[in-house]
């Protein structure tokens, strides 16, 4: 009996696999479907990383971990529950928290390079990426927790307020305010810092 291979579409065609299928595939064991699936978020999740570590080779490392884990725990993902980009986006965030408890290094969100952002939808375009990922970079620190969590969630992995609503287990019009203040303080930065040189 001759074995055969699924051949998934290539997107460059016109033609894809729903991600759905692509999932199920990959928790039957389907190596294909999950590089197709690597090969989705894989940008969005070292970009992420690369952000927390400012470390490119360190980001390199945690992600390829992130994956490990998300192959070794595709059973646990339930399609319909949250999106798998929140799911993936969960592993990345603990892979990060595991690498500073073992470390015990503190590293400057100013070091990380300026990041290209991604974007889901019109509106969004029309803001100059280059200049708010420079500012995201360096302005994360100036945000609360909750906010960095909104704006990264949204820009860097490019998902939509009703997907970090559902990530977060928050209102959408909670996710838009806390959107929305983040990106006034972002553009407050340097009157901030201003601000912390004149009272220092």
């Amino acid at each position: 009996m001759t074995k055969t291979h699924k051949v998934f579409p290539d997107e460059s065609l016109g033609t894809t696999l729903s991600e759905v299928t692509l999932i199920w595939y990959s928790q039957q064991g389907d190596r294909d479907a999950f590089a197709s699936l690597y090969d989705t978020y894989l940008d969005g999740i070292r970009r992420y990383i690369l952000i927390r570590v400012a470390d490119p080779e360190l980001a390199e490392d945690i992600t390829s971990l992130v994956f490990l884990r998300a192959w070794e725990n595709l059973n646990t993902f339930r399609i319909g529950r949250s999106p798998f980009a929140a799911w993936l986006y969960r592993i990345a965030h603990n892979a990060v928290i595991d690498h500073y408890r073992t470390s015990k290094t503190v590293v400057s969100l100013e070091e990380a390079a300026p990041l290209q952002l991604s974007y889901a939808d019109e509106i969004d375009k029309k803001l100059d990426l280059q200049s708010l990922a420079q500012e995201l970079v360096k302005g994360l620190k100036v945000l609360t927790g909750t906010q960095q969590e909104v704006l990264i969630l949204r820009f860097i992995l490019g998902l939509t307020t009703p997907e970090i609503a559902q990530s977060l287990n928050k209102q959408e019009g909670a996710v838009r305010a806390l959107q929305m203040r983040g990106l006034k303080r972002l553009a407050r930065y340097p009157a901030i810092l201003r601000e912390r040189a004149f009272d220092s």
